[in-house]
């Protein structure tokens, strides 16, 4: 339960609310050059629906035992009535079908804005990254939330009015889930890490007092990352039996989402270097460590993407080491840049010394990195996700990774 909770909050309410909703409203006004986002009751209503979203996922946690289905909510865990606890599946799949209406608002809107509402002049061609980041974000929520909505929607028909998508006993089939969830799914992670770039760019190019280094080829990397992103969703399904030639697709197309990723950090670096500034502010210290942990992320994505790899640590820890270096420190780290880069816009003072975030930042990137680098050889050592126990064998790393958790909470206390 405590899992899938976990997974469900940090990426719908967390990471999503505040680079896309939060830096979006904020910012695509200003950086369009319009007084106002086209639909400003579209957007009222989708920023009052997230709470009610979250009520519905926090209410799950009051069913007797909590739905613990994991966030992915697979059959036939979560379609069966002799499941633990159906009502928090209900209302977990609620929470995510309001959340998706109020994402679905915030796209058009977005989208709307940026091709009806810019400046007089402001062509698309020179329009900001953080903009374009932002586009190609709403573009990829409304293409792909509808499917997430029909997988649920069919989960919940399952659970309630005796349909058999899923079920296997009546010629259902549980994959058909796992397809239309990560057809969804992993479009979702590059839309919780666009609105990240976006925020590197713009941050890295203003307090570097440079242009970004390459800019179209950065809004072309971003293009093409989202293009490829959504035609790789069955790399998180290798065991599951594909045949060899559709191993060989996914394999070969996830890896060669690298590439525009890699232009995209040397760009970022290439910017840095072509600067006479050193590290003065807080969110250029943050930017380049959000450099460094994605594409460290990013490696251990490569290795992943193979097939055959894939099989020996698929569900270990070596998973939860990889999407965590890119979503826990990538974009948490994103939306930390944006707090403090953008922290005189937002509250009209500084929150707190440049000196303090810095150190905050170095004992918040220590800590991290000492949670999840040695959660890598763990998944090497074939310790499965989601069980709370494991062997003596393995008692060191995951001391480890306790010592880094503990500095990663003390490091908050800094901020007193």
């Amino acid at each position: 339960m405590i899992f899938t909770i976990h997974g469900i909050i940090m990426i719908f309410f967390n990471i999503m609310p505040g680079l896309f909703g939060g830096f979006g409203n904020y910012f695509l006004p200003i950086l369009c050059g319009s007084p106002e986002l086209s639909y400003p009751r579209i957007n009222s209503i989708s920023l009052l629906l997230q709470p009610i979203a979250f009520i519905l996922i926090i209410l799950s946690t009051a069913a007797e035992f909590g739905g613990g289905t994991g966030w992915t909510l697979y059959p036939p865990l979560s379609t069966s009535l002799m499941s633990l606890s159906p009502v928090a599946v209900d209302v977990i799949i609620l929470g995510l079908l309001v959340s998706g209406i109020a994402s679905i608002m915030s796209s058009l809107n977005f989208i709307t804005t940026i091709m009806h509402l810019r400046s007089k002049g402001l062509t698309l061609g020179i329009l900001s990254v953080s903009t374009w980041s932002l586009l190609i974000t709403s573009i990829m929520l409304l293409l792909t939330l509808p499917i997430l909505t029909g997988g649920v929607l069919m989960l919940l028909s399952d659970l309630h009015f005796n349909t058999l998508f899923f079920d296997p006993t009546f010629a259902g089939d549980p994959i058909l889930y796992q397809h239309l969830f990560w057809f969804f799914g992993h479009p979702e992670v590059y839309i919780l890490i666009l609105p990240a770039f976006g925020v590197i760019s713009h941050v890295i190019s203003t307090n570097y007092c440079r242009s970004l280094f390459g800019n179209q080829s950065m809004i072309l990397a971003m293009s093409c990352i989202a293009i490829l992103g959504s035609v790789v969703w069955a790399h998180h399904m290798y065991t599951t039996g594909l045949e060899v030639d559709t191993r060989a697709f996914f394999t070969s197309t996830t890896i060669l989402i690298s590439i525009p990723t890699g232009t995209k950090v040397f760009n970022w670096i290439c910017t840095y270097m072509g600067s006479n500034f050193g590290i003065t502010h807080s969110s250029s210290l943050l930017a380049l460590l959000f450099i460094c942990t994605f594409t460290f992320g990013g490696t251990t994505g490569v290795i992943l993407g193979n097939a055959a790899i894939n099989i020996a640590l698929h569900d270990t820890y070596y998973v939860i080491a990889h999407f965590h270096f890119v979503l826990s420190i990538g974009a948490i780290i994103g939306l930390f840049t944006t707090i403090s880069h953008f922290q005189e816009n937002f509250f009209g003072k500084c929150l707190r010394e440049n000196s303090i975030i810095v150190l905050w930042s170095i004992l918040f990137f220590i800590g991290v990195i000492f949670i999840f680098l040695p959660m890598h050889f763990l998944g090497f050592n074939v310790m499965p996700r989601r069980i709370p126990d494991y062997p003596d064998a393995l008692n060191g790393w995951n001391m480890i990774c306790s010592i880094g958790s503990t500095m990663t909470l003390f490091g908050f206390l800094i901020f007193k």
